[in-house]
């Protein structure tokens, strides 16, 4: 990667390692930040099926103190976290050979371990985040026999490390899916260089999936997105103080790292030949890229419909400067 030393010195910098790392480790250890209830999937939402059921129960029972947060505060993100490990699921079930998906910046890596454990190792995972907490979180079920996780922020998970720790040694080829869930916006809004740098761990054929909030094109329509996410559905789980605290805290300092969904559009046009809007909820969208429109049409068909209320969906389509090889999953 060409100038790889201004990017990590760049994510160094980053708010979420630095002014926002407080923040982060209080509410991973459950020490603020915890709704007044413990968010639940609403099943309505979903398809009836019994491995998406199985699913759902055991990624209730591992979750840790950030995902009950995390999921409290986007409108339905829990419903679209169960709905896309599903679908790696199946995805997985009709390649007949093991995966291997490294999710970063998800907290305590419920999503991932569950898929290690449902999978029978079929699954192999790598979750990632910078604090000792979150990995405490992912110890408390003991330690699982097919999911991994790396103490540090994403950028200090080099090719080296990657091929040096024989923890990890697994994964020195690459993945074939990789998740990155609202953490590029937590360090900067340079994209190119941050999906140039994690693009280095994924497979030839493999799937990136971006889960991020996105500035809209209309400064009004981002106020408003956010005004029905506040007090449409988060404030089910937080106090009119605390979604206030957050705001001043966190979100106003997030801002100046997001990006427009036609600026992500070009950033993962550099990398891939494909991608396909499959989640919209307010600001928050989900991508998944690939340069095998194989895969990707193949991931994508795996999706049941967004579990998602429409009220809370504007975006169905991306910047047209990106092919798009599978329609959206929004339709």
């Amino acid at each position: 990667m060409r100038g790889l030393d201004d990017f990590l010195a760049e994510c160094d910098h980053g708010p979420r390692i630095n002014g926002l790392a407080g923040f982060f480790a209080a509410t991973a250890a459950g020490k603020s930040g915890m709704p007044i209830r413990k968010p639940v999937a609403d099943t309505r939402l979903l398809p009836r099926d019994e491995l998406l059921r199985d699913l759902i129960s055991l990624h209730a029972a591992r979750q840790g103190f950030f995902d009950q947060h995390y999921h409290g505060s986007i409108p339905y993100r829990l419903e679209e976290e169960c709905r896309m490990a599903y679908a790696v699921l199946k995805y997985a079930r009709h390649r007949g050979a093991p995966l291997s998906l490294y999710s970063l910046g998800t907290a305590e890596g419920t999503m991932a371990r569950t898929l290690s454990e449902l999978s029978d190792g079929q699954i192999r995972t790598l979750s990632c985040s910078p604090n000792a907490e979150n990995y405490k979180c992912f110890m408390a079920y003991g330690e699982p026999p097919h999911a991994d996780f790396f103490i540090g922020p994403f950028h200090h998970l080099t090719k080296d490390v990657l091929g040096s720790d024989p923890r990890l040694a697994n994964f020195a080829h690459g993945f074939d899916i990789i998740l990155e869930d609202t953490t590029f916006q937590m360090y900067s809004p340079n994209r190119s260089g941050q999906i140039e740098f994690v693009t280095q761990h994924l497979k030839a054929d493999g799937i990136f999936v971006f889960v991020e909030k996105f500035r809209a094109t209309d400064e009004t329509d981002y106020r408003r997105r956010e005004y029905q996410k506040d007090f449409g559905f988060k404030a089910r789980y937080f106090p009119p103080d605390e979604i206030e605290k957050k705001q001043t805290l966190v979100l106003n300092t997030m801002f100046g790292n997001e990006v427009t969904l036609a600026e992500m559009a070009d950033a993962i046009h550099v990398h891939f030949r494909y991608c396909a809007l499959t989640w919209n909820s307010g600001n928050f969208c989900s991508l998944a890229a690939s340069n095998s429109e194989e895969n990707l049409n193949r991931y994508v068909s795996q999706m049941a419909t967004p579990a998602i209320p429409h009220e809370y969906v504007y975006e169905t389509s991306l910047y047209p400067t990106l092919p798009v090889s599978v329609a959206a999953a929004q339709e």
